[in-house]
């Protein structure tokens, strides 16, 4: 008996020993891929060009990218829709809005989705543009000029929000024109590049204190009898009638996203459902019930690790994760707001431990680049933290939770 038991425990180690030999004989990338398959984990960020300089010049852009995935992450999130333009040559945009691509110098002359689409897949990066301002535009934006009738407005009939400094302005969404402005928009990308998803947030949604203009209120009269909406913003069949047209026009996105390209990812990073829904008319949750969300990044950029701890524990947030990857996104800085490599270390340990899909960082040049500390010490940290390649975790790919 022990003489077998010797036998077998020999047979094992022998076992062992050959195949950490045949897999060491492989080539690099094949034993990457080995590595891979033991760790599923979204590593994402957020690439703009919101105080960054990141998109506007070819080579910095490929070593943005070639460093990204040095630091074993595996996806990008690169805006494609800010400031009121394209960020990527587009006909559509030059109909509608009579110009083509943002104009500033950097992107003349090149397609820096394109640029992202090649050198990110090289690099091994799942690609997921993202449409950052949604149905909102800068005030003095050319399509806020040239289609005023698109705008909506509060009660008062004033359109300004402010974000920040900056003073914005909202597409209504409940207009169909607008619509299919932005849905055109998405489908262009969708078709026209060898994208793996495409991302919305908040701003695919609406300021719950707007949605006063003549034509959503006519709207709204047409199906209510002639009655008008409620006076109160929060009034709460006022936010759910604006949410559901929302909604209905999130489900048109996804079918003909899926009717162009029936493997793009449809990815959603909003707020918390509580602020998302009363704050911005944005129901994930219900998105999420109907089967529109396949990829759902959480923004939960607190400060206060126990409000971060708690919002990773709602209940919708626990019933999304039955169904499809739910990762977190966290806040490595902004421009004006540093936050501590120990912070993220903390947090990035919360969100494992808790079993999600990943994490994603907003953004790209908070995490090195802009920050209190020196690039190399942030740079080891995310060294400790993605050790080793990982997997996106795709529910196209046979994801399991």
């Amino acid at each position: 008996m022990r003489q077998s038991l010797k036998s077998g425990l020999f047979s094992a180690v022998f076992i062992l020993s050959m195949l950490a030999v045949m897999i060491l004989s492989l080539p690099l990338k094949a034993q990457t891929a080995i590595a891979q398959q033991q760790t599923s984990e979204l590593r994402g960020v957020w690439l703009t060009n919101i105080d960054s300089d990141v998109f506007f010049e070819r080579d910095s852009l490929q070593k943005a990218l070639q460093k990204l995935d040095t630091f074993n992450f595996n996806t990008v999130y690169p805006a494609v829709w800010n400031w009121g333009y394209t960020l990527y040559p587009s006909k559509v945009a030059a109909q509608v809005i009579g110009k083509s691509l943002d104009p500033t110098r950097g992107l003349q002359g090149r397609d820096m989705l394109q640029e992202i689409v090649t050198e990110g897949h090289k690099q091994g990066l799942t690609v997921i543009p993202w449409f950052e301002f949604g149905f909102m535009a800068p005030a003095d934006s050319l399509i806020a000029k040239n289609r005023p009738q698109w705008l909506t407005s509060r009660r008062d009939d004033t359109k300004i929000v402010k974000e920040g400094t900056h003073d914005r302005v909202w597409l209504s969404p409940f207009r169909p024109d607008v619509q299919k402005f932005i849905q055109d928009l998405i489908v262009e990308i969708v078709k026209n590049y060898n994208i793996d998803g495409i991302q919305f947030d908040d701003h695919f949604g609406l300021p719950s204190e707007l949605g006063y203009d003549a034509y959503t209120v006519a709207l709204y009269k047409k199906e209510h009898r002639g009655q008008a909406p409620s006076k109160n913003p929060k009034d709460p069949e006022w936010l759910r009638w604006r949410a559901n047209k929302i909604t209905d026009f999130m489900k048109r996105v996804f079918t003909a996203i899926k009717a162009n390209k029936k493997n793009c990812l449809v990815s959603v990073a909003p707020n918390p459902q509580r602020f998302s829904y009363e704050y911005f008319l944005a129901d994930w949750q219900k998105w999420e019930r109907m089967g529109l969300i396949e990829d759902l990044v959480l923004q939960i950029y607190r400060d206060d690790l126990n409000v971060f701890f708690s919002e990773l524990e709602y209940p919708e947030v626990k019933a999304a994760r039955k169904h499809i990857p739910v990762s977190i996104g966290i806040l490595s800085g902004l421009k004006n707001r540093p936050v501590s490599m120990q912070q993220i270390k903390t947090q990035v340990q919360k969100v494992r431990d808790l079993k999600f899909a990943g994490i994603s960082f907003f953004f790209y040049e908070t995490l090195w680049n802009i920050s209190q500390e020196k690039a190399l010490e942030r740079q080891a940290g995310f060294q400790q933290m993605f050790p080793k390649p990982a997997t996106y975790p795709s529910l196209l790919a046979g994801w399991k939770g």
